[in-house]
């Protein structure tokens, strides 16, 4: 009996450490770019989050990016309102939580909708602070997270180029990558030696059902830790009525658990493997359904049509997708020598059926389908752009996959640790 009861301990011993958090080096240098407020909630899920582990970093910035919606930083501001409320409460047991008015004089407004087909536009308050954060004399780089498009990011690296040596990128790819296509197009095509973690599928793991990325797991985890008397927790019923999304915290706890400096380790924030390119296709022509790219891949579609007035850089067609009962629409652009250009991310893997709309009849109308391949970044092809030695993402191992979530299981088989170590802070202010 005194054996079993010793292995039964062990067991627990081992299963203990195996998911148990990692020490970091130190308290990383960080930047968050996020698309608060625009039509997915779960980034004011993740602020929320943030701010109850403050401590853990040295924040730098919390800039509004919304390359969809109409987020702003005053949905930033009302998330701190919260905050400074809840905080004597927080403050009763963790030291080092940051000081409301401290994160109020670091949030700035960024570019608002998405970058033109040359991937930037003009700098804002957002793109500057990146700039001056990034310029900082420091040993240690900045992190910059990105929970949304990469427009402020991009203009960043185009008004000063030096900071790609400074600072290290952790993205939530996947959709975002859809509407920042042509601010991700610019950054792999002009920043080589950029440090850079681009997670297009891994992050699912920590909300979604294996079989449909866009779900979110069903749980009582509100009713159980969250729901109480705390500010915060009272605003989180009113983000997918209190269920855990969160998309875009895999890149906080990746910086909470262990070296950071190493993509390839596990960490609750997943684990990544180093690619050396980021397919693209340059189409000058509709595909058929048996066309084949691989999710998160670039399709570049250019038309020439001689003899045609246009300005460069403006909107002159559209390709319309229809998503749901909706339909999605992007812009595509002239870019000069009698050739019109649009960029597009599929997000999943599907079979996508477009529709081009123009004024110039040469563009109307034209049609066409694609067959999207769960498997990121597949082959390769010419117009590939050739990333430096820093680039990392999602690993295609088979057995990582999560249902149909390429290296999901980098993340899912945290989520138990991550949210009970999360369970404790609201208990602080549940009390």
């Amino acid at each position: 009996m005194i054996l079993k009861l010793f292995y039964s301990a062990l067991f627990l011993l081992i299963i203990t450490n195996l998911f148990a958090q990692q020490p970091t080096p130190g308290k990383p240098r960080i930047l968050i770019s996020s698309d608060i407020g625009g039509t997915d909630p779960d980034d004011n899920q993740s602020l929320i989050h943030l701010l109850m582990y403050s401590e853990k970093f040295r924040l730098e910035g919390l800039v509004s990016s919304p390359s969809f919606g109409e987020g702003s930083k005053e949905e930033i501001l009302k998330t701190i309102d919260l905050y400074e409320k809840d905080l004597p409460q927080l403050a009763r047991h963790q030291e080092g939580l940051a000081a409301p008015q401290f994160l109020r004089s670091i949030t700035k407004q960024g570019h608002k909708g998405t970058a033109p087909f040359k991937g930037y536009s003009q700098p804002t308050e957002g793109s500057d602070w990146i700039v001056t954060c990034a310029m900082k004399q420091e040993q240690e780089p900045l992190w910059i997270l990105v929970w949304g498009g990469l427009e402020d990011v991009a203009q960043a690296l185009h008004d000063a180029p030096g900071i790609q040596d400074k600072i290290r990128i952790y993205w939530i790819g996947g959709p975002n990558k859809k509407w920042s296509a042509n601010a991700y197009a610019y950054i792999a095509a002009n920043f080589s030696r950029l440090w850079f973690i681009e997670n297009n599928s891994s992050y699912y793991g920590f909300f979604s059902h294996s079989d449909e990325p866009d779900s979110v797991t069903a749980s009582s985890y509100y009713d159980q830790y969250i729901k109480g008397n705390s500010f915060m927790g009272k605003d989180f019923i009113n983000y997918y009525k209190g269920e855990i999304k969160m998309g875009d915290t895999p890149s906080l706890l990746y910086m909470m658990d262990g070296n950071p400096k190493d993509p390839t380790r596990e960490s609750w924030g997943g684990s990544f493997e180093k690619i050396s390119y980021s397919p693209r296709t340059i189409l000058e022509h509709t595909t058929t359904n048996k066309d084949t790219v691989a999710y998160c891949s670039i399709l570049e579609f250019r038309f020439t049509v001689p003899n045609t007035k246009a300005v460069k850089d403006s909107v002159y067609f559209w390709m319309e997708v229809p998503y749901g009962n909706t339909v999605q629409k992007w812009p595509g652009y002239y870019i000069g020598n009698g050739v019109f250009s649009l960029r597009y991310i599929p997000k999943k893997a599907e079979t996508l059926h477009y529709t081009f709309t123009s004024d110039i009849k040469e563009l109307d109308g034209k049609k066409g389908t694609i067959v999207v391949a769960n498997l990121w970044p597949g082959k390769r092809g010419a117009a590939d752009y050739r990333l430096g030695n820093h680039w990392y993402s999602d690993k295609p191992d088979a057995g990582l996959y999560f249902g149909k979530l390429q290296g999901g299981k980098t993340i899912s088989k945290w989520r138990n640790a991550i949210l009970t170590d999360w369970a404790g802070r609201w208990a602080w202010l549940n009390e």
